[in-house]
């Protein structure tokens, strides 16, 4: 697990933009794994203004999202779907038929779900997947206790997550209490994960998920078994690690040895 710890919210996005952005240069076609909520949203906008510019291209990726609440439909101004399609694929080049998003009103979301794993594989697997951090630990709606080879699945919500997410309803609207999810097994099995955490109220779950043990009670521990996660964090969502500077100096040995490989 590759440890990045940068100064505030705004370089985190560009961080992740620019291993977006490198990804879509090295490989046009890749399929990327996308999350939705507060903290990939200064990415997305670093994306399109990327696009716009004609500084990337999505004109031959495939992309599926992480996941979807149970019972919205897609022009929900809630759903998931609808907050990719405002915030990220209305605004750049890709083909609408390549972005999957899971069915929050499939009317069997249990086939639904076994036929969204099947996409993802007949499209050779995701190469790049991105996350975010539940404060309690989740990565998509993988909530603790989850199996930690867990596939695309029917998945409650704890309470925490719902209290967390209700800032996104309004008063008295419905807010599901089901999701849809990519399971941990799913998201394990990308080439590369990228996973941004932004804030105070995140520190303890990075914690948990860089330190802390293998466990189903912090879902995001799985990374640790990943072989290429990068997991971005600013100095807020940092504070509770062990040794801030072990990592920053492991980091630093990495850009080295890059610098000093592409010299070559």
């Amino acid at each position: 697990m590759r440890i990045v710890i940068l100064p505030s919210a705004d370089d985190v996005a560009e961080y992740g933009a620019a291993v977006f952005i490198r990804q879509l240069t090295n490989k046009p076609q890749s399929v990327l794994g996308l999350a939705t909520g507060s903290t990939p949203l200064a990415l997305y906008q670093l994306l399109v203004s990327a696009c716009r510019r004609q500084h990337v291209s999505f004109a031959r990726a495939r992309t599926f999202n992480l996941d979807e609440y149970l019972g919205l439909a897609g022009d929900h101004p809630r759903s998931y779907r609808y907050f990719m399609q405002q915030h990220l694929f209305n605004a750049i080049d890709i083909l609408p038929q390549n972005t999957a998003v899971p069915d929050g009103t499939a009317n069997d979301p249990v086939t639904a779900c076994l036929q969204y794993e099947q996409q993802i594989a007949d499209a050779g697997g995701i190469d790049l997947q991105l996350l975010g951090l539940g404060r309690n630990g989740h990565i998509g709606f993988n909530e603790p206790a989850s199996s930690l080879g867990s596939r695309t699945r029917i998945k409650a919500l704890t309470q925490a997550t719902i209290t967390d997410n209700a800032r996104f309803f309004q008063a008295g609207e419905y807010q599901p209490h089901l999701a849809l999810t990519m399971g941990i097994g799913t998201i394990l099995d990308a080439h590369k994960v990228l996973l941004l955490a932004t804030g105070t109220h995140k520190a303890r779950a990075a914690k948990a998920m860089i330190e802390g043990p293998l466990s189903a009670a912090c879902p995001a521990s799985a990374l640790q078994l990943h072989p290429q996660t990068t997991v971005v964090l600013d100095e807020a969502a940092a504070t509770e690690l062990t040794d801030v500077e072990f990592y920053r100096h492991i980091e630093r040995e990495n850009q080295a040895l890059v610098k000093r490989l592409s010299s070559q």
